[in-house]
């Protein structure tokens, strides 16, 4: 598995957002960015830093001369590429580090390079460089501290303690704790932000199939309307011209409730969010249906009363009708159809929609767009649809749906 790989759980709800030294926003953008302000800053001081120790330990190591001098500064100016390449950063203000300490130049903040370079190698993945840098400067000082200090400037000086070094080794294991740290925690809210955009994108995508629902149901029911009506209109214009205006006016009606209604499914498009202009349809507004099929030559019979329902269930109650209705007009021979509502237990309720054929084509039920939109309607309410012909040559919808319950999208 890559060690850059993310593990375990995510963080609190306090650590949800990264800050901007551990992310700085797009990994592209930050790996191009040169970190200029906090490399000048750690650079003056180093240097400053280094002066003040070398008066301090003037008795115990050599002074700073132009060589030590530069091997701070390449150690600090190094730092600018930590982003672009924190291995090679680790590497070298690790053996700026170790050949400063071989030449004996005091002890001072010259780590701090190390320690920075350690920490951005570690927070992008690159762990075992950092891990081997680090050992590497820690093996060097040894060396150096217990053996090669015989023959390395200062003259006269003596090994190091053992003590000392256990503090060398606790300074480096909470550096390289911190920066795992860090490390784990900056995995966990990219990952955290990849999952909040694939839900933004599957909300998105849901949004965009349930407006594909509404068209779908708005434009194939008036437009069943209007093709009818035209024919009527067409076959009459000469004969009975009465007739024909009649037809021509039911075409109006159907266009524009359809041009309504396709406007606000257009509008919860481009303002999403906002509350909708106009309320949803529902099951008060059958009798319009009923009207509507009527001048499509379709008599439609009701029996049952409307319950009272949730906007989502009612919403989606009314297009499961509307779209068998629609389906009758275009693929039945039939000229009377039933709508049945029934509350059964208080808990569901039950909508049968019968016709009493025949088929007119080969597709009794429809295509299958408004039986697939009719039953995704269902299961996002977890309702169920079952359509097909009656053993009589006719047709049935039988759509059960939970009562009190929230439809999918549904915010209102």
């Amino acid at each position: 598995m890559d060690e850059r790989q993310v593990g375990g759980s995510g963080p609190p709800r306090w650590w949800r957002h990264s800050p901007p030294w551990l992310t700085g926003g797009d990994e592209v953008d930050r790996s191009t960015r040169w970190p200029w302000l906090s490399t000048v800053l750690l650079t003056l001081f180093v240097m400053g830093g280094s002066n003040y120790a070398a008066e301090q330990q003037i008795d115990e190591r050599a002074a700073l001369d132009p060589f030590a001098r530069l091997l701070l500064l390449a150690g600090s100016l190094l730092l600018l590429w930590r982003h672009r390449n924190p291995v090679l950063v680790v590497f070298g203000t690790s053996a700026a580090a170790m050949l400063y300490l071989g030449a004996g130049y005091p002890y001072g903040p010259i780590f701090l390079a190390v320690a920075l370079a350690c920490f951005s190698a570690v927070v992008t993945g690159r762990r075992r460089a950092a891990w081997a840098a680090v050992g590497m400067l820690w093996a060097g000082h040894v060396l150096v501290a217990h053996w090669l200090y015989r023959w390395l400037p200062p003259s006269g000086d003596d090994a190091a303690s053992w003590g000392a070094e256990v503090v060398v080794v606790t300074w480096m294991v909470a550096i390289l704790a911190v920066s795992e740290l860090a490390r784990t925690r900056r995995e966990q809210w990219v990952r955290e932000r990849a999952e909040r955009a694939q839900a933004a994108r599957r909300r998105a995508d849901e949004e965009r199939l349930r407006m594909a629902r509404e068209l779908h149901d708005v434009l194939a029911h008036s437009i069943s309307v209007i093709n009818v009506q035209a024919g009527v209109g067409l076959a009459l214009l000469d004969t009975d011209p009465e007739q024909a205006r009649t037809a021509l006016t039911t075409i109006k009606a159907a266009s524009k409730e359809a041009l309504g209604e396709v406007r606000q499914v257009l509008d919860t498009l481009r303002t999403p969010g906002d509350a909708p202009r106009a309320p949803a349809p529902g099951l008060d507004r059958l009798p319009e249906l009923v009207q509507q099929a009527a001048g499509a030559g379709l008599t439609v019979d009701v029996e049952g009363d409307p319950p009272r329902l949730a906007p989502g269930t009612d919403l989606a109650a009314f297009r499961i009708v509307q779209e068998a209705l629609t389906n009758v007009v275009r693929h039945s021979g039939s000229r009377n159809a039933r709508v049945r509502l029934d509350r059964a237990d208080g808990t569901t309720l039950r909508l049968r929609i019968d016709d009493d054929g025949p088929a007119t084509g080969a597709d009794a039920g429809g295509s299958g767009n408004g039986l697939a939109g009719m039953r995704e309607r269902a299961a996002a309410l977890g309702g169920t649809i079952e359509a097909g012909p009656r053993a009589d040559g006719g047709f049935r919808v039988l759509a059960v749906l939970p009562l009190n319950v929230k439809a999918e999208g549904d915010d209102r």
